[in-house]
């Protein structure tokens, strides 16, 4: 599904350059939970950036499901995007005017389906916010907030999602439940999930965790089967 080819990013700053990431490479399958986790400025965003082909790398490449993003037109990388790629965001992102509901309808409107306000209550109920559609983020917790941003990220079935940091102005109790749901999301959609965080214990639930020092990767384990226990609830 996804994969890096020696992936270096560099930045120039007068006759200076930053080294951001240097030859970060690896694969990961289709349905894989793969979290990415390092020190701050180890490079986490920045290689979550190149993956989704948001930015391109100085060198190497990036291929998502079986296209080569570093050599794709921007205009070409952003409807791959749109057909394939969700994203979720450590703060939310969501629009403060639309209820949850339409918050989830927006991105199903804008592809014009006819279904939209059907399949985003679908969405809705599934991340446990089925008696919370018609309240505005300002009326949900911060949890409920980010559930709606993963109801979103899911309304165009993608087979790839992103998240950054999701979990990052979130409790502790609230943040695993948050990576529960992802968990449980990736169980049931067969969806690829990818997602930067700082905390280990929260990674500890994913399949296989990629680390990051200094731009470079240091190590890429499997987990223990601890991150793929049943959850009993989602609610809350």
């Amino acid at each position: 599904m996804l994969e890096a080819r020696q992936l270096t990013k560099e930045y120039r700053s007068g006759e200076h350059t930053l080294t951001v990431l240097r030859d970060v490479s690896f694969t990961i399958p289709d349905g894989a939970f793969v979290a990415i986790v390092g020190p701050s400025g180890s490079g986490k965003t920045t290689l979550l950036g190149l993956l989704a082909g948001l930015d391109v790398p100085t060198r190497g490449s990036v291929w998502l499901d079986g296209a080569d993003l570093t050599h794709l037109s921007e205009d070409k990388r952003a409807q791959l995007r749109g057909a394939k790629v969700g994203f979720v965001f450590q703060s939310f992102q969501l629009i403060p005017t639309l209820t949850a509901l339409e918050n989830v309808q927006v991105p199903l409107e804008l592809r014009g389906d006819d279904g939209a306000p059907a399949r985003a209550r679908e969405l809705l109920a599934r991340v446990g916010l089925g008696d919370r559609t018609d309240h505005f983020p300002n009326q949900l917790s911060g949890g409920e907030q980010q559930r709606v941003a993963i109801a979103r990220a899911f309304s165009n079935a993608p087979r790839l999602l992103f998240a950054d940091e999701p979990t990052g102005n979130l409790d502790s109790d609230t943040g695993e439940r948050i990576v529960e749901l992802l968990l449980t999301l990736n169980r049931e959609s067969g969806t690829t999930i990818v997602f930067v965080t700082h905390d280990l214990t929260l990674a500890g639930r994913a399949q296989r965790v990629i680390r990051l020092a200094d731009g470079a990767v240091v190590s890429d384990d499997a987990t223990t089967s601890a991150g793929h226990r049943a959850v009993t609830s989602l609610a809350g």
